[in-house]
């Protein structure tokens, strides 16, 4: 196997695409395995990236700067250092919660209509909830209200 196999997938996370056969059923003991492996190295790789940038928000602290234009540059990255925190905390509780759906045996399955969500969907986004017309419907929706 030669890393030509891979491709470089969520949160650049490299695996080897699930290879379906006719017999394949949806969600098969495979397919979960495939998945949790995924979804489980991305959360590894987000919480070892967010330890990093906890350890850089306490060495940076725009305190102990004595000039005051010093003190606003390194806030504004502070600022951006604890969005950046958020936006991977909100990702590592979607990763957890397709980490229980995989358990209980519901990933996989569109939440609004209950259709299988195909494969390469999940493996381009594993954390999606929706089918593809769920999702559009729901963006529609959403530019259609103004939200």
């Amino acid at each position: 196997m030669t890393t030509d196999d891979y491709v470089i997938g969520f949160q650049g996370i490299y695996y080897k695409p699930y290879q379906l056969t006719n017999s394949d059923l949806f969600m098969s003991g495979a397919q979960q395995d495939h998945f949790m492996d995924i979804l489980t190295r991305a959360k590894e790789k987000l919480l070892a990236e967010e330890a990093d940038r906890a350890s850089q928000l306490q060495e940076n602290d725009a305190s102990n700067l004595p000039d005051p234009l010093d003190q606003g540059t390194n806030e504004g990255v502070f600022h951006n250092q604890l969005r950046t925190r958020d936006r991977e905390s909100q990702l590592v509780r979607k990763i957890n919660r397709a980490i229980d759906c995989l358990k209980t045996g519901s990933y996989g399955y569109c939440e609004a209509c209950g259709c299988e969500i195909p494969i390469r969907r999940l493996e381009a986004r594993p954390i999606v909830t929706k089918c593809i017309d769920c999702k559009e419907r729901d963006e529609l929706r959403e530019r259609q209200l103004g939200q």
